[in-house]
């Protein structure tokens, strides 16, 4: 492994940081927060049409610029580092890895090409609290009882004048108040034969309702659906290959996250250096007691290894190795850390809604829920890994 970034590695973190220190300071991102979008739609032109950021991982032939996960990791870690709120999570890391490998040919050459300029956002709809066991992070269920029973719950797809029609309601849906184009997991074939598959819904359909629900973390956007005979196309061919597709974008998902949360703890661990080299107490800068400096010390090497665990975990899968959720727990942990030091060395501004603070804590919290939580995560690495297995 060389551990050494290349040349468009570097342009691609630098390019990046300036347009978002210029598009997306404490105050476009509070504004943006506030709009019913929860984003700024020209911050997201920008990101598309300047750096190509939603076909960053996408291959070539779909318009995209053909990189790895490596590339997109770097990327969600500048967007993590300013809280961004954007649909790049949702429509570049959750949704179009799926429409890449489960999608036909013709869904392929008219769903990529849009997500890819830009023009097309997507999120993921999954029944219910499981996001993260959907996405084979916090346990293993091959039969997709994480979706919701057969019969009722969950999100169900029967076949109706010769297409699909939906029925149900799924929560906690990233960005799905404003997506054009949803993937939802939804129950079809009965209850005794029930089964899994994914289907596309316009953002638009008759039958769906959306809204945007209020969220622990605000910089991450979140809806209820509700599907009342709303029509759906199944995505690809209808196999069996659901369950494995979504763990393998699990593993994606969670490298990009880890690597979010690492920018974000980075961030945050600087400003409160900065601070505490400025406020001053018995006359002399806070940061230059030795109390002071040992919490923030430990803080940076928190911060140094879960970097160091995302940037290997990036690498290893594009190797078929699986160690996202590992990296996305460490990375997690330091940024409640860091968040949380930041908080306390601030003092009294640091506990108020006027500074930025507690986004960077409601961050790492808001992550937990709907990926974690940490221990959880290390849990299932440690049965992953077959640690506590008795030697037979």
């Amino acid at each position: 492994m060389d551990a050494r970034f290349t040349a468009e590695q570097d342009e691609i973190r630098r390019t990046l940081r300036e347009l978002l220190h210029k598009r997306c300071g404490p105050e476009e991102l509070r504004a943006a927060v506030d709009t019913p979008a929860g984003r700024d739609p020209a911050l997201w032109t920008a990101l598309a049409e300047q750096l190509g950021l939603p076909g960053l991982a996408l291959p070539e032939g779909y318009g995209g610029v053909g990189c790895s996960v490596t590339e997109l990791a770097l990327a969600c870690e500048e967007t993590g580092r300013a809280l961004a709120p954007s649909p790049l999570l949702a429509t570049a890391v959750l949704t179009a890895p799926l429409l890449l490998a489960l999608g036909t040919d013709a869904q392929r050459a008219d769903l990529l090409p849009r997500i890819a300029s830009g023009a097309l956002t997507a999120a993921l709809a999954v029944p219910g609290p499981a996001l993260a066991t959907a996405l084979g992070l916090t346990g293993h269920d091959p039969r997709g009882e994480w979706a919701g029973g057969g019969r009722a719950g969950g999100v169900q797809a029967r076949q109706a004048d010769g297409g699909w029609r939906l029925y149900g309601q799924v929560d906690q849906v990233l960005d799905g108040h404003s997506a054009r184009l949803l993937v939802v997991a939804a129950h079809t074939g009965g209850y005794a034969r029930s089964r899994v598959l994914l289907f596309l819904v316009r953002g638009d359909a008759a039958g769906l309702t959306r809204v945007r629900q209020t969220a622990l973390d605000a910089t991450r956007a979140q809806a209820r659906l509700q599907f009342r005979h709303a029509e759906a196309e199944l995505l690809g061919n209808g196999g069996d290959e659901v369950p494995a597709a979504l763990t393998r974008l699990g593993d994606t998902a969670a490298v990009c996250l880890a690597a979010e949360a690492v920018g974000a703890a980075g961030r945050v661990l600087e400003r409160t250096v900065g601070y505490v080299g400025q406020r001053e107490q018995f006359g002399r800068p806070i940061g230059s007691f030795q109390a002071v400096k040992h919490r923030l010390a430990d803080v940076y090497v928190q911060v140094q290894a879960a970097r160091s665990a995302a940037y290997y975990a990036a690498w290893a899968t594009a190797q078929g190795e699986r160690v996202g959720g590992l990296a996305l727990a460490q990375a997690l942990q330091a940024l409640r850390g860091a968040a949380a030091e930041g908080i306390q060395s601030h003092g009294g501004i640091g506990f108020t809604w006027e500074h930025d603070a507690h986004l960077y804590f409601k961050r790492a919290a808001g992550d937990e829920l709907l990926f974690g939580p940490v221990h959880r995560l290390r849990a299932h690495a440690a049965d992953l890994a077959h640690v506590f297995e008795e030697a037979g």
